[in-house]
């Protein structure tokens, strides 16, 4: 079941986000993922958001969300990440 990984974000430090941005995509390739999105907010039609930015990224189940998120070659950007940027990741199934 196609799984994806949403991320909701708010930049701290542009030039470390672009640092973690750029360096995102090589952890993905195992995985079988693909950058869906990469997107800033244009307007919020209804109720609140605080993230500025969002990025989607699908995978091919949620094992592989799992696998990717723990991997080593992410884990090792997580507090490049944690510098960069406040972040929440959620990890959906289609339905």
């Amino acid at each position: 079941m196609t799984a994806y990984v949403i991320g909701h974000i708010t930049v701290k430090d542009p030039d470390k986000w672009a640092e973690y941005r750029s360096q995102v995509p090589e952890t993905l390739t195992p995985w079988g993922a693909e950058l869906v999105l990469r997107g800033h907010q244009a307007e919020v039609l209804s109720g609140q958001h605080r993230h500025t930015d969002t990025v989607v990224i699908c995978f091919p189940d949620s094992k592989a969300i799992a696998e990717w998120y723990n991997s080593g070659a992410y884990q090792a950007l997580v507090p490049l990440r944690t510098q960069a940027a406040d972040i929440d990741l959620i990890s959906y199934e289609s339905a």
